[in-house]
């Protein structure tokens, strides 16, 4: 079971059905999406996502999956989770800040968490993060976190997804 975590300004914790909305509206944004997944979906299939989070993640205790409150307002969602990648064989940390939300440390803040959830609570050496070489705000800020630039790998259609990792020390 996803468990409720904590810190100094940010409450994680299992969505709940009256999220949905509010996640729709995160993946919906263009900004966060780019970086997410396969980049922008259809509304719908954002709900489906969601929908899948109740109906095979968090039944099958597949992985953690949070939604991110801030002063009890909802500001984005989190997740650490075994890589689907076939070329990574580990966990992988996910997060997303609504616009609103960025600016003020609180996605160094939730990387932060993530990353010691996935030491300290899973028992991990490793905790990994995949990131689009263009996305220069993620690149610093796990690599202010201690990340290390492992390799790039090349995608099918042409770019390329950056592997970090950060070693349990």
């Amino acid at each position: 079971m996803t468990p409720d975590l904590r810190t100094e300004r940010l409450a994680l914790s299992p969505y709940v059905h009256a999220d949905e909305d509010d996640f729709v509206a995160l993946f919906q944004d263009t900004g966060v999406s780019r970086w997410m997944g396969d980049g922008p979906q259809s509304e719908a299939a954002d709900r489906a996502l969601f929908g899948r989070v109740f109906s095979e993640v968090y039944p099958a205790n597949r992985f953690d999956v949070w939604a991110v409150r801030h002063d009890g307002v909802y500001v984005g969602h989190a997740e650490i989770k075994p890589s689907p990648e076939p070329w990574l064989d580990g966990h992988e940390v996910v997060y997303a800040l609504a616009p609103a939300a960025r600016g003020r440390g609180l996605g160094r803040e939730l990387a932060a968490a993530l990353t010691a959830y996935g030491h300290n609570t899973l028992a991990l050496a490793e905790v990994h993060a995949t990131v689009d070489p263009a996305n220069a705000p993620s690149l610093a800020l796990l690599t202010g976190l201690g990340y290390v630039h492992v390799r790039d790998v090349p995608e099918d259609g042409g770019g390329s997804t950056r592997l970090l990792t950060h070693r349990r020390r």
